[in-house]
């Protein structure tokens, strides 16, 4: 599951283990053509090559294992509903990227 909530990005832990296994950073970017937050580890060089990423610390919210990402200035830079709601995702596992709908 992925949700807004607080004005972060809330991953299940099922996704950060698949994803990000061990790496506590994100690069995250925003798509405004496709109104889409790219999130991948930042071990994932071609992301950088690609895009203009912000790195974020994925941080603890619980012991299950979840992380959240503060995206707050993404959120107001981009003029984006702030409202806490559950998210349409897609995860590539191939690249290691989390594809999140606005």
């Amino acid at each position: 599951m992925v949700a807004l909530k607080a004005s972060h990005i809330q991953l299940d832990n099922s996704i950060v283990s698949k994803v990000f296994q061990n790496i506590h950073y994100a690069y995250v970017a925003y798509a405004k053509a496709q109104n889409r937050l790219l999130i991948t580890p930042v071990s994932s060089k071609w992301f950088v090559k690609m895009y203009e990423p912000t790195q974020f610390l994925l941080k603890d919210k619980n012991l299950k294992g979840d992380k959240s990402i503060a995206v707050r200035e993404i959120l107001i830079d981009n003029n984006i509903e702030q409202q806490d709601r559950p998210l349409n995702f897609e995860v590539v596992e191939k690249t290691n990227l989390i594809k999140i709908q606005l």
